[in-house]
């Protein structure tokens, strides 16, 4: 059996109805979606909004400003897009970190990413470290922390000899123990409750915080990094098979190992940055995706992309009204739902990786 051709779904034509449908379902997720919220809008205005914001179409009085407006087009559109690039972001690092590291068990917070994201915040928020970088300086320090830990995993796995798959693993859970130390560390000495509180909800993950000019960074990172990751397909299949495949094949991966995981690091800085952390996105979607069409990247990342996105509009929607007057942080949810889809998909054990069954 060749690499990737060992999911329930083989067949192209499928595979790209399947694509079509996903893409169009979560089109209709957005404008749908968009009509939820703890504020009454009826349909024609939520609508209404868009057309005007979008075409120039319909009456500026009612739709160009005031309270209408504002929930939609500066609450809700914006953290419905936000929470679909995020949910983008997170899959197609999931699906890399997996094929870095051959470990169906990685996700974008396996390799320390998410322990030096909370050290970051964590230090922002109650040392006040890096707040000559603005309002958004928890953000900023989130994103540096991330990436400095992956620079850190790149370097140590390389001491000694080059970073293989293992070493990159274990460097990774290293420095996520001492990130985590350090954390705890801070908090167990601080005397800021409020500081305390606010580390715990940003850790949570939250969609809250929300704006257009987020998504003008984000969003675009998150697509051009799911082009360079696309067009590396043949590459990321080659990871699966080994390091001796490879080089038998004429190709070393050493370099494009590193490249990949800094790639990744920095995607999931700036949805850290965004959103706070969120698990189990990068972790329980390429593993229900690659059960139906396999390994082969040419066709997880696109299928991993839409499904992510879907998957986090509507956990955001159902974090808005699951409990009535209150909002419950994404993270939280996306934990609730992937830890016993992780269990059960551990005892079924039926599903490829690498071109095998595990």
């Amino acid at each position: 059996m060749r690499n990737g051709e060992n999911g329930l779904i083989k067949s192209r034509p499928l595979y790209i109805t399947t694509s079509l449908v996903l893409l169009v379902v979560l089109i209709f997720s957005l404008l749908l979606a968009v009509t939820f919220g703890s504020v009454r809008i009826p349909l024609r205005d939520v609508y209404g909004v868009i057309l005007y914001k979008l075409a120039g179409i319909g009456d500026a009085s009612v739709y160009g400003s005031g309270k209408i407006r504002d929930v939609v087009w500066i609450i809700r559109l914006p953290r419905l897009l936000l929470s679909m690039s995020v949910g983008i972001g997170l899959a197609i690092c999931g699906v890399i970190m997996q094929a870095v590291v051959k470990n169906p068990l990685a996700e974008p917070y396996t390799l320390g990413i998410s322990s030096g994201a909370s050290l970051g915040a964590t230090v922002a928020i109650l040392m006040g470290i890096g707040t000559m970088f603005g309002s958004n300086y928890v953000g900023v320090m989130a994103f540096l922390g991330a990436f400095c830990i992956s620079l850190a995993v790149v370097g140590i796995a390389n001491l000694g000899g080059r970073a293989t798959s293992v070493k990159l693993l274990l460097a990774g859970m290293a420095l996520s123990s001492i990130c985590s130390a350090f954390s705890s560390f801070i908090v167990y000495f601080a005397h800021d409750r409020d500081g305390i509180k606010d580390v715990s909800y940003w850790l949570m993950g939250s969609f809250a915080g929300a704006s257009w000019e987020n998504l003008r960074v984000l969003f675009p990172i998150v697509i051009l990094a799911f082009l360079f990751f696309w067009s590396q397909y043949r590459n990321l299949n080659l990871m699966l098979l080994g390091d001796e495949v490879s080089i038998t094949l004429g190709t070393d991966l050493h370099r494009l190992r590193q490249l990949y995981l800094l790639v990744s690091a920095a995607v999931v800085g700036f949805v850290v940055y965004s959103s706070g952390t969120i698990g189990f996105v990068g972790l329980i979607i390429p593993h229900l995706v690659r059960m139906l069409f396999g390994t082969d990247h040419k066709k997880l990342l696109p299928i991993c992309a839409l499904v992510g996105g879907i998957f986090l509009i509507w956990a955001d929607v159902l974090c808005r009204v699951i409990i009535p007057g209150m909002e419950l942080p994404v993270g939280i949810l996306t934990s609730m739902i992937g830890a016993p889809c992780f269990i059960y998909l551990m005892v079924r054990r039926r599903y490829g990786f690498g071109g095998a069954k595990e």
